[in-house]
């Protein structure tokens, strides 16, 4: 009964996670801002930290079931 709100939100997270880090990806080579009003480096840099945990959340419940 448990694995299935486990494997919905290992998809969200992981899914959420691979779509940020490709866009931001995709804004960083394109030379274009990831936040408005924020310094490009460390927009990259959180949007990016925020990605990686975002997967590993997802990659860890995906773990549990």
């Amino acid at each position: 009964m448990e694995s299935g709100p486990a494997i919905f939100a290992g998809m969200v997270f992981c899914l959420f996670g691979a779509r940020l880090l490709a866009w931001t990806a995709t804004r960083a080579r394109q030379r274009r801002p990831v936040a408005h009003g924020v310094s490009p480096v460390a927009s990259v840099a959180v949007a990016s930290l925020v990605a990686v945990i975002s997967l590993a959340l997802g990659a860890w419940c995906l773990t549990r079931l």
